[in-house]
């Protein structure tokens, strides 16, 4: 899940519950939800955490007493060690950790191997698998060369799973975790040990960011080539800006006069050497206030981002404003002279005069410039629903209205800076569907109000009225969240649309959960579900209907009633490996045989089914979906074959009054609709959104499908038909999911409606 941060913990004492955790395990919990926590009881006594290695995908309530603090490194450390007890023992012992977090490569250690101590050179550290699932880490391993004597005892040559992580001969080479491995310490006699050799500075590499000084003057470059003369090392650097102002040039500057990476300026420079080019009238700044979406012009182009902060800085007279910008181009995290004055992401803030600050273009030329593609946005009629303050409900849009107006290119909602995550999960809620409705009338706080209004009143009704929303109503939700303390990163970041709507749903409005899972007796509840498989599957290119029955049965869960929508989350993958190259989106969900509770049947006959067959349900003999369950008779005849009279059925909790009866075929079946689905197409989150009664009344949604202009520009988004074809098939068939945008196993939400 991109740009989501997570807080880590070791569980020191044995917690309460679950009674099979064992001190040792590592879990976590993200940063929104713990702020979510904090902001609800600031003195917490439990917290919902996620353990590794349980692919379970519950959360846990775990006593805040029985749980320490980790840093991700610690995390990652203590997570390459296998055992729990091994990784409490490590954990204790805080030296070993802090001297594991000091060591780097290139540095000379022992690691213990098979009982012997051998002696290499650290080649790499990092992890050597990928992390299936978001949150879980993989553990920092130590590559090692070893030399001398021990050459030749090692087990590899650098590569683990056909990937280099780096080079030595055959058998050079060790992969072990931070317990086996100590910095090797030279000494001339046992009783007097000499200090190990100091590690030499960081060399510039060429392409590393640096600051370097001409004539007390602080500018930036990127080196090009390092050289030696005359006994000096000169350092190449391609320029941002020169003595005279050009960009693009070259200059050579003495290795002393060079710093690695940009150090931050003061605001006399921080537009990078360049002043700063004024707004054009003061009329344009009298309306900005904090949040404002702004541009200021600087020497080396436009720059785009949010007013943070306004105020006075010292020695500074004029009324200066603290911008967080769209891209890594500032100079600070929101600290002017060791002082904060907001908080940003590093190089997001510039400090710049209010006066040269004015609205963001890229909305008030899409404004000016396209209103007659659009001849439903009048912003007068927006004015009269703001004065009048109305919070009536618009419908969702039927299929008449989808291809009256919603068809085409500005439709939609308008995607800005990385909102996609945003603006393919509402589409999908509120487009064409009411389900989530109640979300958006529900009694909230105070002061979370506004959130709600504006998710109503400026988003989902006019993209039912009109058919569009404008970037900057979804760039207002998003303000809303990040002020709400939700995190940093809200107005500038990719996030996950699960991360999206349990903030909304959960932490804003409290929504009741939509799911609740029942587990050995117990019920938790959820609003969405994340589909754990287990590594024995033999799926190759699944159905949604198989994926969620394989994660339910190696999870030993069920529904503990049926809900009135089901958001499920496709397996995850690393950045090197997929679980699915594709998944085939279930147009119905039989959740039958998923309910905890309600009479079932039987696979074989259609009769009450009492029992059901763990052992059997990955049998090829038997369909690939579908629990495995049997009334008497049938079980019997089935556990009478020689491969499968090892199995044990258990029975199942009937309701009293059916086997009396006996009733063969008046059973009803439990099934969910699909009418959305949240994928991603070219790096970034699309949607398809279920209109009409008919199993071909689909459109595509891309709230990012094209671009007028480049920095200045702004996005065009486009509602598509679905299929792509000629409309000659019948409308009963299966919808044409064309194969470049068939949802890959991976990231967002499918929803389903009963």
């Amino acid at each position: 899940m991109t740009s989501t941060e997570y807080h880590y913990y070791i569980i020191t004492k044995k917690p309460q519950f679950p009674e099979h955790i064992k001190p040792g395990r590592i879990c976590y919990i993200r940063e929104y939800c713990l702020s979510a926590e904090l902001k609800t009881s600031p003195t917490l006594k439990t917290l919902p955490v996620f353990l590794m290695g349980l692919n379970s995908p519950l959360d846990y309530r775990i006593e805040v007493s029985c749980m320490e603090k980790l840093s991700v490194q610690e995390a990652e450390l203590l997570q390459a060690l296998s055992e729990d007890t091994e990784r409490l023992k490590w954990f204790k012992q805080r030296d070993a950790l802090k001297t594991a977090l000091g060591l780097t490569v290139g540095t000379e250690v022992t690691v213990e191997e098979e009982g012997k101590k051998l002696r290499g050179t650290i080649r790499y550290i990092g992890h050597i698998t990928e992390p299936v699932y978001s949150g879980v880490l993989s553990g920092t391993l130590f590559g090692i060369e070893l030399q001398g004597a021990d050459r030749k005892k090692g087990h590899t040559d650098g590569t683990f799973g056909h990937k280099e992580f780096f080079s030595c001969d055959r058998k050079c080479g060790i992969f072990a975790p931070f317990s086996r491995v100590r910095p090797l310490v030279h000494s001339s006699s046992p009783s007097h040990p000499e200090p190990s050799p100091q590690p030499e500075p960081d060399e510039l590499t060429p392409g590393d960011r640096v600051t370097y000084f001409i004539n007390d003057t602080c500018r930036h470059g990127m080196v090009v080539d390092i050289q030696e003369k005359d006994g000096q090392h000169i350092v190449q650097i391609s320029t941002d800006r020169d003595e005279t102002g050009k960009t693009g040039g070259e200059v050579k500057v003495p290795l002393h006069m060079v710093a690695k990476g940009e150090v931050p300026a003061e605001p006399e420079s921080m537009d990078i050497d360049a002043p700063l080019v004024q707004g054009d009238t003061d009329d344009q700044c009298m309306s900005l206030s904090v949040n404002s979406v702004v541009e200021v012009t600087l020497g080396a182009g436009n720059l785009h981002g949010i007013i943070r902060w306004i105020g006075v800085l010292p020695n500074r007279k004029e009324t200066m404003v603290g911008l967080e910008l769209e891209e890594d181009k500032g100079v600070s995290d929101g600290t002017f002279k060791n002082e904060r004055y907001f908080e940003c992401p590093p190089k997001r803030a510039l400090f710049v005069k209010l006066s040269s600050c004015r609205p963001d273009s890229r909305f008030q030329s899409f404004s000016a410039n396209h209103t007659e593609t659009m001849p439903m946005l009048e912003d007068k009629e927006e004015e009269t629903e703001h004065s009048t303050g109305t919070l009536d409900p618009v419908l969702p849009l039927s299929t008449e209205q989808i291809h009256q107006f919603l068809i085409g290119r500005m439709k939609g909602i308008q995607g800005h800076c990385n909102s996609c995550y945003m603006d393919a999960a509402l589409f999908s809620l509120f487009s064409c569907s009411s389900v989530l409705d109640s979300m958006l009338f529900k009694s909230t706080a105070p002061q979370d109000a506004p959130i709600q209004k504006t998710l109503l009143h400026d988003i989902v009704n006019p993209l039912r009225s009109k058919g569009f929303v404008e970037g900057r109503h979804i760039m207002k939700l998003r303000q809303l969240l990040q002020k709400h303390g939700y995190s940093h990163s809200f107005t500038t970041d990719e996030k996950d649309p699960e991360e999206f709507l349990i903030v909304i749903m959960h932490h804003i409005l409290s929504l009741d959960p939509l799911l609740k899972l029942s587990a050995g007796g117990k019920v938790q509840e959820s609003y969405c579900y994340q589909i754990f498989l287990d590594q024995n599957h033999s799926l190759v290119l699944p159905t949604v209907q198989q994926l969620l029955e394989h994660s339910f049965h190696s999870a030993g869960l069920k529904l503990a009633e049926v809900p009135s929508c089901l958001i499920l989350q496709m397996p995850r993958f690393g950045k090197k490996f997929k679980m699915f190259d594709k998944i085939i989106p279930s147009l119905e969900l039989d959740i039958t045989d998923l309910l905890s509770e309600g009479p079932q049947q039987c696979m074989l006959c259609g009769k009450v089914a009492e029992q059901e067959c763990a052992d059997c349900f990955k049998d090829p003999v038997f369909s690939t979906t579908g629990f495995k369950l049997f009334c008497m008779l049938c079980s019997s005849k089935v556990h009478s074959h020689p491969q499968r009279r090892s199995h044990q059925p258990t029975r199942l909790d009937i309701p009293k009054g059916y086997l009396s009866h006996g009733i063969p075929h008046a059973l009803t079946r439990d099934k969910l609709e699909l009418f959305a689905v949240l994928c991603i197409e070219t790096s970034h989150y699309v949607s398809f959104v279920k209109h009409g009664p008919n199993s071909r009344d689909w459109i595509f949604f891309d709230s990012m499908a094209d671009r007028q202009g480049e920095r200045d520009g702004f996005n065009i988004p486009e509602v598509q038909a679905c299929p792509e074809g000629d409309g000659e098939t019948e409308p009963s068939e299966q919808p044409t999911f064309p194969p470049s945008r068939l949802p890959e196993s991976g990231r967002g939400p499918l929803p389903s409606s009963g």
